[in-house]
């Protein structure tokens, strides 16, 4: 799996939340599937995530900024949640 086409093409098809705050209400509203977290998001959310009984969080091997990037976005994305992945293979990430 290509981490970067399976993420885009979960943005184009399905339906992603970009954002540390919108990440932390979908959590809190129990409609993510996946949460997916920059390598430098703050530890204290990396933390709450990983509580959260039956979801999936995977930490992405770099900043803020290239996570941004391989969204297709010219913004940093510290967090982003899947609630749907569309047609993309995306949940097929494990935590790490």
């Amino acid at each position: 799996m290509d981490f970067n086409i399976s993420l885009r093409k979960a943005i184009k098809t399905g339906d992603v939340i970009l954002g540390r705050n919108e990440t932390e209400d979908s959590i809190q509203q129990g409609k993510s599937r996946l949460v997916i977290l920059a390598k430098n998001t703050q530890e204290s959310f990396k933390q709450f995530a990983r509580q959260k009984e039956g979801l999936s969080v995977y930490v992405y091997d770099g900043s803020s900024m290239q996570l941004g990037k391989a969204c297709g976005k010219p913004f940093l994305v510290s967090a982003l949640a899947v609630i749907d992945p569309g047609e993309s293979d995306i949940l097929s990430l494990q935590e790490r």
